[in-house]
């Protein structure tokens, strides 16, 4: 019997992914890397929609390509603000920060 399994004595009984992440202490950086997957794909679709390229865009933000790269790569989830909000205001959008 697993350490998991005689701790509770129902093993899967009432649980959550985000309580395993928790219990793993997990949870934080996968809700950062969540949150920056989902932003980086609504950057890269606003981009496709306004028929943006890379080096457009990259113009548009006064940065570099590999910048972008980075600011668009899922599994990167060191941005800063400053920068995704200069991707907002190139895209015509404004970046909201809020806590739930």
């Amino acid at each position: 019997m697993s350490a998991r399994k005689a701790k509770s004595g129902r093993a899967g009984t009432g649980s959550t992914f985000d309580a395993f992440l928790k219990e793993e202490g997990l949870y934080e950086h996968a809700q950062a890397l969540a949150i920056k997957r989902v932003i980086a794909w609504q950057i890269a679709q606003e981009m496709e929609k306004q028929s943006l390229s890379k080096v457009a865009m990259a113009g548009l933000m006064q940065t570099s390509r590999s910048q972008l790269d980075r600011l668009l790569d899922p599994d990167n989830d060191q941005v800063k603000l400053e920068t995704l909000s200069r991707a907002a205001r190139a895209l015509g959008r404004k970046l909201k920060v809020a806590l739930a």
